[in-house]
Parts: C-alpha cells; structure tokens; sequence
C-alpha cells in the first residue's frame, strides 16, 4: 500500500510564494521533491526565501486514519461494497476520495486516470476523533462480462491551517492512501509467463484477463536457493515488468528452476536457462 504525506507552509512576507514538499513512500523507500508554487523572479529572492526557511523551526502536524478493506474487491452483479474509515486520531479528520482508472503501459509502467465509473458517497468524510464510518463505494456503469475492470481510490486527507505556534511553523501533513479496486467476473483470470533475464532479472507477463500480484520469486538448482524476491508487485493484463532479485552476483549460465508465488497462495513453477 502506497502512503503519500504532503505538507504545505505560506508565509505572507514572501508574497504569495508557497513550499510544497511531497514525501513517497512504499515501504521503505522515500522520496522527497520540493517546488514552489510561484516561480521566483530573483535569484536575491530565492536566496532570501531558502534563508528564512532554514532559519524557522518545524512541527508536523498530521491526523491519523485507516481504511479497510486495503484491497477492494467486487463482482459484476454487485453494484456498492461498504468500506470503513477510521479516525484513529485524537482531532477531527477530513477526507475524500480520488478515483481513477488503473491500468498499465506494456512495460508495467502504472497509468491513472480520474473517471465517473465509480462514486463514493458521502464523497467528503468528516469524522470526529476516535470515529469511524461506513461509506459505500458504488460502480456507475455495467461491468465487463470477459475481463477484469482495475480502478485505484485514493483517500486523501484535507489540511486545515495551523497557525504558528511560539514562532514555530506548524506543517499540515495530508495523508493518502491508494488502494486497487477490482471487478472481477468468473471467467477472468491471470495468465503469468516468466522467463529469466540478464543481471538477476526475470520479467514476467500477463496476457490473462485479471490481474497478477507477484509476493515471492525463488530461483533454483535443485535445493539450493541461488536467488529471491520478496515483496507485492502488480502485473495488470497486457503488462509485463521487470523484477530484480537477491543472490550472489556471477551465477554460472544453464538451466534452473524458477518458483513464482502470487497472493492468492498459488505458485507457478518454470523451466528456465539463466543467461
């Protein structure tokens, strides 16, 4: 699951000018961008402004909520599912929901797209500290007989602004998070082929009609583990992606044994050559 955290601070001395920084996280890898709303139209000024944000002390300021179910699932005759929100904070929470398409560039690159498919109501949430609700998602067009329909909702916290509390800058720290919204009819199913590549790489497709989630890849030469991936990675029908994995580097060329484990429980079993 995807968790995105987002802060923004104003200072009405330097104009209109706005500092956004974005924090990225799926496990335990973060990212931090940072841009500014307004272009700076000096350098002086620019100087000035990163001058006075390095000098101001900082609080975060953020509320906390859960979703469940993480993983939405629905069938072609269900028409809304229930979903609980949580306020597990102690402050009052605001959210609503962004939904979207989700689908996949052959390469497994994630596309979304915002659409009308799908509407959550309420569409806002107000929530009282140690709360929850129930709200109902709803599919707004006639499902797919052959093929799985992929969506993402992503549940996104609204900031209120905090005032500055001893001369320190109180940060509004929005959270979000991005869950898979599937329906899926009977005859839809993943069709997962997985070949081993160069630098301890496999890349597997799905030419299927429904998704394939890959939790754990082991390659073997009889029982010896030479090499492993652990993890969730997301393979939508027509995609194919990439997975590196954990061994010792310079593997001798020839054949092994590929297991490919998904999270449903299932695993798959190739013959492979390694390069």
């Amino acid at each position: 699951m995807r968790k995105e955290i987002r802060t923004s601070l104003t200072w009405s001395s330097v104009s209109k000018t706005c500092l956004y920084w974005y924090a990225l996280s799926m496990k335990h890898t973060r990212r931090f961008v940072c841009h500014a709303r307004h272009r700076m139209q000096s350098s002086a000024l620019t100087i000035a402004f990163l001058s006075l944000i390095s000098a101001l002390p900082f609080s975060a300021v953020a509320g906390a909520f859960s979703v469940s179910p993480v993983r939405i699932y629905m069938l072609p005759r269900e028409r809304a599912v229930a979903v609980t929100v949580v306020n597990e904070g102690d402050t009052e929470v605001v959210l609503q929901a962004d939904l979207n398409v989700w689908t996949q560039k052959a390469d497994g690159t994630d596309e979304l797209n915002p659409t009308d498919d799908l509407i959550l109501s309420p569409p806002i949430i107000k929530l009282a500290p140690n709360s929850r609700q129930v709200v109902r998602l709803a599919l707004l067009k006639p499902a797919d007989a052959s093929r799985q329909l992929t969506y993402r909702m992503i549940m996104r916290e609204v900031p209120e602004a905090v005032a500055m509390v001893d001369r320190t800058v109180q940060l509004p720290v929005a959270l979000a998070l991005s869950m898979p919204v599937f329906i899926t009819p009977p005859p839809a199913k993943r069709i997962v082929d997985c070949v081993a590549a160069p630098n301890l790489t496999v890349r597997c497709a799905n030419s299927g009609t429904a998704y394939a989630q890959v939790r754990e890849i082991q390659l073997k030469r009889g029982t010896v583990t030479l090499a492993r991936f652990e993890g969730g990675t997301y393979i939508l029908p027509g995609a194919q992606k990439v997975i590196s994995l954990k061994g010792e580097s310079g593997l001798t060329s020839g054949a092994a044994q590929m297991s490919v484990s998904f999270d449903d429980g299932k695993s798959q079993i190739f013959e492979v050559m390694l390069p």
